[in-house]
């Protein structure tokens, strides 16, 4: 008999700043970001079947797709195609506790989770990077999962040693933003790039440094979605020192000082906002 298998972190992934420096002629945009990930996301397991399955619970399961359209299965089927000898039938369950399509990475860091777990599972030793890139731009920075610069199009990735982990609460206000929407409202496609990182990385220092970036895509989703606005304000309200939108929106996060004061906005906003998805957790390092 084999053990249960264990489950695969798929953590949410925060652009803390998101600066769009150009665009390619094949229309895929040019960025840079610093990205972190963080403790609370969704889980994935995979354990031997007599033929392929693929199941999902958690509070956003309802939203996901079943078929092919899900990045689990592609990777599955991309993974399999290396080494088809090796990759016998697997039960794929995803816990999903991120919000679906809400600019935190959940479907390419489900993706990379599944990548890694499989690989292990199928003893398939592959350029997982290379991989993910051809199922989406955030797939190989997901698979990295520690906090990092992504420059092009997400696929040159700049380890970020010595960040702290920060004290973060999430907040996705229920609406859901395109995000080739968000791109064609973009003001301008060529805006200048992130300004060097601090020599010493401390709260405080990642904090100052916040405050002269940017997320590009913040204003232009805002206009498709003013809910994003009131969610940045529920943040600032609770007292968070700063917040921003991540990624393509919706969701927002609100960088605070320390773990107790994240729980206590969290917990202030949840009250408020029961529609909401609210969730107080930290990067990794």
């Amino acid at each position: 008999m084999h053990a249960p298998a264990p489950a695969e972190h798929a953590p949410a992934k925060i652009n803390l700043a998101l600066h769009v420096t150009g665009q390619r002629a094949d229309g895929y945009h040019l960025l840079e970001s610093l990205a972190v990930f963080t403790e609370f996301g969704d889980h994935l397991t995979v354990s031997p079947a007599t033929e392929d399955a693929f199941s999902v619970t958690g509070p956003f399961a309802a939203q996901v797709p079943l078929d092919a359209g899900n990045l689990v299965i592609r990777a599955r089927d991309a993974l399999r195609a290396l080494a088809p000898a090796s990759a016998a039938p697997v039960a794929i369950s995803l816990e999903k506790n991120l919000p679906v399509a809400s600019g935190i990475g959940g479907g390419s860091s489900d993706a990379a989770a599944a990548l890694r777990a499989l690989a292990r599972h199928w003893g398939i030793a592959a350029d997982l990077a290379a991989l993910g890139l051809k199922l989406g731009a955030d797939v190989p920075m997901c698979l990295a999962a520690r906090p990092l610069v992504a420059h092009g199009i997400g696929e040159h990735l700049q380890p970020v040693a010595g960040l702290p982990p920060l004290p973060l609460v999430l907040v996705n206000p229920g609406v859901g933003v395109s995000t080739p929407d968000v791109f064609r409202a973009l003001a301008s496609r060529e805006n200048p790039p992130l300004p060097p990182l601090p020599g010493r990385l401390d709260t405080g220092s990642v904090l100052e440094w916040l405050r002269a970036t940017r997320n590009d895509l913040e204003n232009p989703a805002k206009t498709l979605a003013p809910a994003i606005a009131d969610a940045l304000d529920a943040l600032k309200g609770t007292g968070a020192p700063f917040a921003r939108m991540s990624g393509s929106g919706a969701t927002c996060f609100g960088l605070f000082e320390t773990d107790p004061a994240a729980a206590d906005a969290a917990e202030a906003i949840r009250a408020r906002r029961p529609g909401w998805f609210v969730a107080a957790t930290k990067s990794m390092r």
